[in-house]
């Protein structure tokens, strides 16, 4: 089975060498090629050590005991075990394994976040055919008996997290039963559970803004994302690469239990928020004043006069209700929406 994993590998091995470095840590990182973990002996590994301090001042570990080396950056692997590096001004790296047993399960030595199309390895020493293999996860087997030594997890999701090995017939000097040791398969959120942020109460014609708002990974942090909002189950707006959703005006009817989701490119990840409650409340009529045309309303008897009835403030149909003499049996006048009544006589 081919060690090399190309270009791909060495990329992302880097971007994210340069992400922990953008997020201010300061510790050294020991990154290997081919980006495997464990590494293995009948591979040509080679180890770089990256970090703050002086080029060249590198100190190489295996099994914690210091190896006799030229002040290299790297580090071509010949010997089993388990390396570290030391660089002046950000110290000891995180370990990386190198084996050489007689089965191994590898997983990729890059950060792994969901979404993300992985592939476990399990390798026979000096990749001699392996059949017969079987996948397990915390000790649970996963897939029968397989001629196929590797196992897809695809898109990854959290909870593919834990620790993988593998078992299968390894052909080195006749078929034996083999099994690997365990390796841990960690996966990082590619972005946290939204959160949608509103106000409770709006009024009746006033602008409603909704934020969905979710952190990304800062192993991804440029990952596009999408944002899809909800009334009461029903799409309202989205899917938009903004995280915002805007109503210009609310009416009552805009009222309800409001979610949002996000979604990574493809959809291959979704995560919903809870539901928010957002009411929608009208104004009540204040202000209303009565007016007379002609102005003082004296007039002769047979002519005209017209009684408008104003509203200064408020939202909704209004209905306007004449009274004469202080009575209570009057006329009513229901125009279409608006803020005047008029009668006329």
């Amino acid at each position: 089975m081919a060690g090399d994993t190309g270009m791909a590998g060495k990329v992302a091995l880097l971007l994210w060498a340069q992400t922990l470095g953008l997020a201010g840590a300061q510790t050294t990182q020991l990154l290997v090629e081919p980006p495997w973990t464990p590494a293995v002996q009948w591979d040509t590994v080679t180890l770089t050590c990256q970090g703050s301090g002086t080029a060249g001042a590198t100190a190489w570990y295996r099994n914690g005991r210091q190896l006799w080396q030229e002040d290299s950056d790297q580090l071509t692997v010949t010997e089993s075990g388990t390396y570290t590096c030391d660089r002046a001004g950000s110290g000891l790296s995180p370990s990386v394994r190198v084996l050489n047993d007689w089965l191994v399960l590898q997983v990729p030595a890059w950060p792994l976040l969901e979404g993300d199309t992985v592939t476990l390895r399990c390798r026979g020493s000096e990749d001699e055919s392996v059949t017969s293999v079987s996948f397990y996860r915390e000790k649970k087997k996963l897939w029968g008996l397989r001629d196929v030594p590797e196992l897809s997890l695809s898109p990854l999701e959290l909870h593919h997290r834990g620790r993988y090995h593998c078992r299968g017939k390894v052909d080195y000097w006749g078929w034996k039963w083999r099994e690997s040791a365990p390796v841990t398969v960690t996966v990082h959120e590619l972005f946290s559970v939204p959160v949608l942020e509103g106000p409770p109460e709006v009024t009746e014609g006033s602008p409603l803004t909704l934020s969905c708002l979710s952190t990304p990974s800062p192993l991804r942090p440029r990952a596009p994302l999408l944002h899809l909002f909800y009334r009461d189950g029903q799409l309202v707006g989205g899917p938009q690469g903004s995280p915002q959703l805007l109503v210009p005006a609310v009416g009552v009817s805009h009222s309800g239990n409001y979610s949002c989701q996000v979604w990574s490119e493809g959809g291959t990840v979704q995560k919903s928020s809870a539901r928010l409650g957002v009411t929608v409340r009208r104004v009540p009529p204040s202000g209303v004043s009565l007016s007379a045309q002609p102005p003082g309303g004296q007039v002769a008897l047979g002519d005209s006069l017209v009684l408008s009835c104003a509203v200064a403030a408020g939202t909704g149909p209004l209905s306007f209700t004449w009274h004469r003499g202080g009575l209570g049996g009057t006329a009513g006048h229901r125009p279409p929406p608006g803020a005047v009544g008029h009668w006329g006589q």
